[in-house]
């Protein structure tokens, strides 16, 4: 994947926010940077490094997808804090057994697994946010 400066911009405000984020906050973002970048561009270029396998895809309980740039590259999975936006990692994975037993039973090759477990932080229940679902209509 070449490297635009669209692209690395989207990359540099995923890793600078520490977050998940979806297309409008980029978008928001990109447009004090880049004068002439429309919503759809930046849909299309994190769709790009989703496939590209340079972001993770979060999907939100409110259904709506959203981004985020991890510098994990261990197989593993995501905790994602639906109140103030935090992602950790859980190394640990069940799924494999699972996939190898798929495999067995279809006589076929399981190519991947999503696992996602959303909730609220330490810090969001601490503070009382847990309420609070960041991401959702507003």
């Amino acid at each position: 994947m070449k490297a635009t400066p669209k692209r690395l911009a989207v990359l540099c405000l995923l890793a600078e926010s520490g977050c998940y984020m979806g297309p409008d906050d980029v978008w928001g973002l990109m447009k004090s940077r880049f004068a002439r970048v429309g919503l759809p561009t930046v849909y299309r270029i994190l769709d790009e490094l989703a496939r590209g396998g340079m972001i993770s895809t979060i999907l939100h309980p409110n259904r709506q997808l959203y981004y985020y740039y991890c510098t994990n590259e261990e197989h593993h999975h995501h905790f994602v804090c639906v109140s103030c936006r935090r992602v950790d990692d859980i190394d640990f994975c069940a799924l494999s057994d699972i996939g190898k037993e798929a495999s067995r039973r279809i006589k076929g090759e399981v190519l991947s697994h999503t696992f996602q477990v959303s909730g609220v932080c330490a810090a969001c229940v601490k503070t009382g946010r847990g309420g609070v679902v960041a991401g959702s209509a507003q």
